[in-house]
């Protein structure tokens, strides 16, 4: 009897047609003041590469709608693509934008899951679009140094471009002279978007997005941290970093310490290589 069962699994396997291993998808979101080329600058595509991933192309944003710049490494089982958001505008606006590059990348892999890989704001626009949109083909959501319970630094740029009041122009005129006219004009043109990073309070966006339901997949939070060299992330507080401490994703998220400071650097395609 044990040799007619062995015999009949051996034809099963035999005549059984074999699966072809799913592609694995990836694709990279910037941060606030950054963009997609981020990634290749800091060392990080680099990294992945190494690992085995290839670069698939980069996904814009123009008048005419998305704009797709595909490359010729576009080839393999594991691909990474990269967008380029409007870092500026407010996140629900990132969002939407994310949510249309997405559904192009998931058309052009239909047989597979996305990853989606989010650093600073970029993992909070990434987490927005999961809640609002629903999570279509991501089954895991990574994010890097992401202000999820939000950064006090918003607040202080906000605070530095008020120039209400009695004295509004007097302080504009010091504020203008301590940062200079370039960044002045960028942090008032961001004020949606810094306004979405501060700490949760009614009537800001934090305060909603962490009270909502959250999307049933993967959930990993990469958390700065100091060390005895350098004094950690100076942006985002490490608590901040921890999609745990979202009322919503309590319990729900795994915890990688990476010992650097806020940006990219080639550590991170390491690290993303070794969870991916």
């Amino acid at each position: 009897m044990l040799i007619l069962r062995s015999l009949f699994l051996s034809l099963l396997f035999i005549f059984l047609p074999l699966q072809k291993a799913s592609a694995e998808v990836a694709v990279l979101v910037h941060g606030y003041l950054s963009d997609a080329g981020t990634w290749e600058r800091s060392g990080v595509n680099a990294l992945l590469r190494q690992a085995g991933w290839h670069y698939a192309g980069n996904l814009g944003f123009s008048p005419a709608g998305l704009v797709e710049q595909p490359v010729a490494e576009n080839k393999g089982d594991k691909r990474f693509y990269t967008v380029n958001l409007p870092s500026l505008a407010p996140a629900p606006a990132q969002a939407s934008w994310l949510k249309a590059a997405i559904d192009r990348i998931s058309q052009e892999n239909p047989d597979e899951n996305i990853t989606l890989v989010g650093h600073s704001a970029g993992g909070v626009v990434a987490r927005l679009m999961l809640v609002q949109y629903g999570k279509g083909k991501v089954d895991r959501l990574i994010t890097i140094a992401a202000p999820h319970l939000g950064t006090d630094k918003a607040i202080r740029a906000l605070d530095a471009v008020d120039d209400s009041g009695m004295f509004g122009m007097v302080k504009e005129w010091f504020v203008r002279d301590e940062i200079g006219d370039g960044m002045y004009h960028t942090l008032k043109a961001s004020r949606g978007i810094l306004f979405n990073l501060v700490p949760p309070a009614p009537g800001t966006l934090l305060f909603w997005l962490n009270a909502q339901p959250h999307p049933d997949i993967e959930y990993v939070s990469v958390i700065r941290s100091g060390g005895y060299v350098i004094a950690g992330d100076l942006v985002v507080p490490p608590f901040s970093q921890d999609m745990n401490m979202v009322p919503a994703l309590r319990g729900k998220s795994k915890r990688w310490l990476s010992y650097q400071g806020h940006e990219l650097t080639p550590m991170d395609g390491k690290l993303l290589a070794e969870i991916l």
